[in-house]
């Protein structure tokens, strides 16, 4: 039972505190909300059983918990009085069960976390933490920052929120455009976090990578646009191969080690089609341009047949557009393998000298594999060894030590 209720935990409780945000008009009261529903769900579930309808269950637990705590303070401070009522007249039942309202409420969380208002660090801190329900911990080495600085930024996001009066809404047709940009970030840290997680012991979070995909549609129905087309194409296309990224005991399968018959074609196809109208309309955005070099990949029936030239060009593209040194390493990897591990290396070497990606575990890791297969084996295991050090995913930090144990025990032998 403590395992199925962490299951609902994991896959749910991003959209039970979207929906209580919503019925509770404040983000510090609806997380203490989510947490008192999940904690009752401890105490009543495993004698009761798990309701018919979880959301709904916990949604209403933890309205009703806020509630109560409203009511005990409202006893010694009479300026809360007016919240109580208004908590109790702003709910109706049928609500929980409302689909559409429902999935609304991760939109409005995102746009709510992306508005103009809030400093763009602290927005994509908040949305971290709010949509995908990582740690500050976590948000703080995905950024490179100190944990209490990423705390900091998510505390002014919320003052602004209250004190601004931001709505929890999704925008009226003519302000999406100006907020676009800000909310396909979100959507693709949402994907990325799902799609290779930043810590923990799963490869991947389905959950997180769902819901991406299903916000992204939502915002197609919205807003028509080459870049949403771009991103959705860019989102199908990479989940295409989340069955063959992992072993069936959990573990890491590189790219060129993927079983491709287990790539999804149904995706695939559906990716290509939206690339192909993001393509035909309008300019080229930085979305696109990925999910054209994930394209590169989908059409490849096996590793040797992969346009290494043309996704080092886009990459030139994407640059051009939008430099950034993730950008930068994912090029190396490219033009390495055009032009051999000795390029890529120092191609890394020079992106890590700038100190941009120096916790970066992908980029040593990267660095690893060129020596690797150079030859220079004692440098390689050095190279692993340090991105072992910074890596936080167990299947990742298993990949790591495998190379390392592989390349220890080829050196003993010579």
């Amino acid at each position: 039972m403590e395992r199925l209720i962490e299951d609902i935990y994991r896959t749910q409780s991003r959209r039970v505190l979207a929906t209580l945000i919503r019925l509770l008009g404040d983000f510090d009261r609806a997380e203490e909300a989510l947490h008192d529903a999940f904690a009752a769900a401890a105490r009543a579930w495993p004698r009761d059983g798990i309701p018919a309808n979880p959301f709904g269950w916990l949604v209403s637990a933890g309205r009703f918990r806020a509630i109560d705590h409203i009511r005990r303070r409202s006893r010694f401070d009479k300026s809360v009085k007016d919240i109580e009522e208004s908590l109790y007249g702003s709910f109706d039942e049928t609500e929980i069960g409302n689909v559409d309202l429902i999935e609304d409420d991760m939109l409005r969380l995102v746009f709510t976390c992306c508005h103009p208002a809030i400093p763009a660090d602290a927005q994509m801190a908040m949305a971290l933490r709010e949509i995908c329900g990582l740690t500050t911990e976590e948000i703080a080495h995905a950024f490179f920052v100190p944990a209490p600085t990423v705390a900091q930024r998510i505390v002014r996001a919320k003052t602004k929120i209250r004190t601004a009066k931001i709505p929890y809404e999704v925008p009226e047709a003519d302000e999406l455009p100006e907020r676009l940009d800000r909310v396909l970030h979100v959507i693709y840290l949402v994907f990325n976090e799902g799609y290779s997680a930043s810590s923990g012991e799963e490869v991947v979070r389905a959950d997180l990578i769902s819901e991406a995909i299903r916000l992204i549609r939502l915002l197609a129905g919205l807003l028509p646009h080459p870049d949403v087309s771009g991103l959705l194409a860019l989102l199908l296309l990479q989940d295409s191969r989340r069955a063959a990224r992992r072993s069936p005991e959990g573990g890491l399968i590189l790219l060129a080690d993927q079983d491709r018959k287990l790539w999804d074609r149904q995706k695939i196809s559906e990716g290509l089609a939206r690339l192909d109208g993001a393509l035909r309309n309008g300019e080229v955005g930085i979305y696109t341009l990925q999910a054209a070099i994930a394209a590169e990949h989908a059409r490849a029936e096996t590793p040797e047949e992969t346009d290494w030239k043309r996704i080092v060009s886009y990459y030139d593209l994407l640059l051009s557009a939008q430099s950034s040194p993730i950008a930068q390493l994912n090029r190396a990897v490219a033009v390495a393998m055009v032009d051999g591990a000795e390029r890529g290396l120092q191609l890394v070497d020079a992106i890590l000298q700038t100190g941009k990606l120096e916790s970066y575990h992908l980029a040593h890791s990267a660095r690893a594999d060129f020596l690797r297969r150079m030859g220079r084996k004692t440098d390689a295991i050095a190279a692993y060894q340090e991105a072992l050090r910074l890596c936080q995913q167990a299947p990742e930090q298993a990949f790591l030590r495998k190379r390392i144990s592989e390349l220890s025990a080829t050196a003993e032998r010579q």
